[in-house]
């Protein structure tokens, strides 16, 4: 059975426990890779999901995973605010499926 990761700072991630999502409390660089690292890893994971700050410390990583079914990687925002990459990836991923810009039309 896979299971569902949340991956980023304390205050943005403790509420997904409630709802039965393993969280990671990451607070840098060195600690975020090495939490990706493993649930990228384990095998175990079929969503990652993981805050945008949090993303920043792990773009290589995350884009090795564009390619794969599994894990899927989805950018959320934290309690910090919305960044906008992950409204981004998602305008990336319809385009790569579909082949043209169907959600914003630019």
């Amino acid at each position: 059975m896979y299971n569902i990761a949340v991956v980023g700072d304390r205050d943005s991630v403790m509420g997904f426990g409630a709802l039965g999502l393993k969280t990671f409390f990451v607070e840098d660089r060195a600690q975020c890779r090495r939490v990706f690292k493993h649930l990228t890893e384990a095998g175990n994971y079929a969503v990652i999901y993981i805050t945008e700050a949090a993303a920043e410390f792990v773009p290589d990583e995350i884009e090795s995973c564009e390619d794969r079914m599994i894990p899927a990687v989805i950018l959320i925002p934290g309690v910090s605010g919305n960044t906008g990459s992950g409204i981004k990836g998602v305008k990336n991923a319809v385009e790569k499926a579909v082949g043209s810009d169907i959600i914003f039309n630019d």
